[in-house]
């Protein structure tokens, strides 16, 4: 059978940035699917300093330059979202809102998104003072209130970000303590604007035709109590991209992508890279060496 490409890569984020590079620089016929703009989420990234070799920039800027360098090796872009994946013995089947593309191997770096909170007030205020990009809204918010959910990294730099534009940032996390990285804690605690709220938990986001505030519970005394908010950005983790890849990979618990060292799925041929993957650590390194990896073990699939 003639396949379409070679190559498939499904996600423009790092991973699949970096696999297209690799890939299009061996000489494989190529092709990288992204129903969005390309980045995926470190394009929402406001701030990139811990890149090696790049002090600071925007994700967004960090995720075009990836793109036009693979644009110079001559990988080809389509804006699509593909749908589903199948087997047909050698040949993997991708289904696409604009039809079906065959390949003899497939990167999937689908990315994840972000979670939702899952409380009353959070999906009907959705875009109206309850946001998961402060990169995206936080100049709505100037000189006014609002409020970060959240303890990892993503939560600690969002809510150092929104400091540019908020009077006060109350930083809502449900344990005594955050989990982000020693050196974000230490600006967090410098930072006069930002005020934390500890073994918290949101229970309601309140407003009408836009956020006022929040109900929240202290985890450990019971009590409830309100905090006038105009804004409210959720960071509480991520969900991964694969609803399109049931029934043709086994995901883990959680709908994470389950590879080999060598980013090998089940599946002879297919590969995944970046925070598809079950993994332990999601950073903007790890998924462009992945990327790597995967369109590298790719080639060598083709190969043999």
């Amino acid at each position: 059978m003639t396949t379409d490409y070679e190559i498939i890569i499904i996600g423009g984020g790092p991973a699949g940035l970096t696999a297209g590079i690799y890939a299009s620089r061996a000489r494989r016929k190529t092709v990288l699917l992204e129903k969005h703009g390309t980045g995926g989420q470190m394009a929402l990234t406001w701030e990139v300093e811990n890149y090696p070799g790049v002090e600071k920039i925007s994700g967004y800027d960090l995720g075009q330059i990836m793109e036009r360098q693979a644009r110079s090796f001559g990988l080809e872009f389509r804006s699509v979202e593909v749908t589903g994946v199948a087997s047909d013995g050698p040949v993997t089947r991708v289904s696409t809102t604009e039809g079906e593309l065959t390949c003899r191997s497939l990167v999937i770096a689908a990315g994840a998104r972000s979670n939702r909170l899952g409380v009353p007030g959070e999906a009907e205020l959705t875009g109206r003072g309850v946001s998961y990009c402060a990169t995206c809204d936080g100049a709505f918010y100037q000189g006014v209130p609002v409020a970060v959910v959240g303890g990892g990294d993503t939560a600690l730099e969002e809510a150092l970000f929104l400091t540019r534009y908020a009077s006060r940032v109350y930083l809502i996390h449900r344990r005594g303590e955050f989990r982000g990285t020693k050196l974000l804690q230490e600006r967090i605690a410098a930072e006069s604007k930002v005020e934390p709220v500890l073994d918290a938990i949101v229970e309601r986001i309140e407003g009408a035709d836009s956020v006022t505030g929040l109900t929240l519970k202290n985890v450990k005394s019971g009590a409830v109590s309100h905090l006038a908010a105009e804004g409210a950005f959720i960071f509480v983790g991520t969900t991964p991209n694969t609803e399109f890849l049931r029934g043709f990979l086994p995901l883990d618990a959680k709908g994470f992508v389950e590879t080999n060292p060598n980013l090998e799925t089940t599946v002879h041929g297919v590969f995944a890279a970046g925070d598809v993957r079950a993994k332990v650590l999601r950073q903007i390194s790890t998924a462009v060496g992945e990327g790597a990896l995967a369109a590298t073990m790719a080639d060598h699939h083709l190969s043999h």
